[in-house]
């Protein structure tokens, strides 16, 4: 990330015709908020005078308490290159400070930063994220609603004329690339209508950045192709879902944490533990990272998602991979997470959990390397495989009894959390579905 000084962004707007200014931010269920300003007040925005009111945002605090503070990150400066000529906007991603002048506990960028101080505590000076996110293309009506009409009828790296969707990819693609992004691969996915665009790895805080912005540049080029882009993890019936795979690794000074040569695997102690970590909070943290009732339509057998507690080297079945990289490269590939996950939320449960396994020197399971799609429920039970949660609500119970999971959150974010997806489950349960008239009306 380029580092930016208050003379620079003052240059920047000067330079590139800087209009309005949006401050953003990310609320508890991950939705991209913002506050826009006239260039006119980039001063106040700089000197962290820029007041909201937090009462409106969900899960953030009462209206007696409403007073909040935007803090810029200044080294998130990026003019947003799709803006008109004569009058550019420009983005900062911003902290939520609360009156006070301290830390907003309900902030989840914030949070993340908390629970980096601990990893830091523990001796690890980073953790690094590379993440994958997948999206459907899906066309637009006349009114520029979206439809459920697909843009393409692809499949896993097909090419034109099959993938229509190329043309809107390659521009996004450049889009990202001219605010900063390093693109390693953009293609097809497995379904039709579904694309993924992978970038370079960052440390955890640049790398939830990178997420949000690579969601607001897919929606807003989507739609100047007449297509609308959605991160929902199951969008149709019958086809693959939507995953984000998280690869994750730990630093000290420079060297991967991950890394011992000696080893069997080249698999360091410390790369154990973080993974018994993983797999020993796998059930709990699943509610954060799969934080939808749509998510768990996603995490069913037959689609290549994870459904199953367990990791290993060589196949794509488990919870967990080991990519074949070893070096600088050596990483945990964590394949259950979705692209609806809050990406500080997620990544702050995430190394919570690994770190967990890391400071109690705790004992993975062995590698399952067999297809655990083809193992049935007694074969599962004798290898110690567990099930992810079937359901939002099972989620959230087990989310409840895990302490470690509950203190990567801290108390306000658990409790606004817990509150609202309980009231997404029972807005789901109570709901008549086309489904369930489908099935009943003529038969009863």
């Amino acid at each position: 990330m380029a580092k930016f000084s208050k003379d620079d962004i003052r240059r920047m707007c000067t330079e590139q015709n800087v209009k309005y200014i949006r401050l953003q931010f990310t609320d508890i269920l991950g939705v991209i908020k913002n506050v826009e300003i006239p260039v006119s007040q980039l001063e106040k925005a700089i000197d962290n005078k820029m007041m909201f009111d937090g009462s409106s945002i969900e899960g953030f605090v009462r209206i007696e308490e409403s007073d909040m503070y935007l803090y810029p990150d200044l080294d998130t400066f990026v003019v947003f290159p799709w803006t008109a000529e004569k009058g550019k906007v420009a983005r900062f991603i911003c902290d939520i400070y609360n009156a006070n002048g301290t830390p907003f506990s309900g902030d989840p960028r914030n949070n993340l930063k908390r629970v980096l101080r601990e990893m830091e505590e523990m001796g690890f000076t980073d953790f690094n994220l590379g993440p994958e996110p997948e999206f459907f293309l899906f066309k637009l009506d006349e009114k520029g609603e979206p439809t459920l009409e697909l843009n393409d009828s692809g499949g896993y790296f097909d090419l034109a004329p099959t993938d229509l969707g190329e043309n809107c990819r390659r521009d996004i693609v450049l889009e990202l690339e001219e605010m900063g992004f390093e693109i390693e691969a953009s293609h097809h996915e497995v379904a039709p209508g579904q694309h993924e665009i992978d970038f370079k790895y960052a440390d955890a805080i640049s790398a939830c950045d990178n997420i949000q912005t690579f969601k607001l540049v897919v929606k807003t080029i989507a739609r100047k192709h007449g297509l609308h882009a959605t991160f929902m993890p199951k969008p149709l019936f019958g086809l693959a879902g939507s995953g984000m795979h998280c690869n994750l690794s730990l630093f000290k000074n420079g060297e991967n944490a991950f890394y011992d040569p000696k080893s069997d695997l080249e698999l360091s102690d410390t790369a154990r533990q973080f993974i018994a970590g993983i797999v020993k909070h796998a059930e709990a943290f699943t509610a954060i990272t799969n934080p939808t009732v749509n998510s768990y339509k996603r995490l069913v057998p037959g689609y290549e998602a994870p459904c199953y507690v367990a990791w290993s080297t060589s196949n794509r079945s488990p919870l967990v991979r080991i990519p074949a990289s070893r070096g600088l490269s050596t990483r945990v590939e964590v394949r259950s997470v979705d692209p609806a996950a809050n990406p500080y939320l997620a990544l702050a449960v995430l190394l919570r959990a690994g770190l967990d396994g890391v400071k109690n020197k705790l004992t993975p399971p062995a590698a399952v390397d067999r297809n655990i799609y083809a193992m049935d429920k007694e074969e599962r039970l004798a290898e110690g495989i567990t099930d992810l949660p079937a359901t939002l609500a099972q989620a959230i119970e087990i989310l409840k009894s895990d302490e470690v999971i509950i203190s990567a959150l801290g108390d306000h974010i658990f409790e606004h959390f817990i509150e609202a997806k309980e009231i997404e489950w029972d807005m789901f349960r109570t709901q008549v579905h086309p489904w369930e008239r489908e099935q009943y009306m003529s038969v009863y």
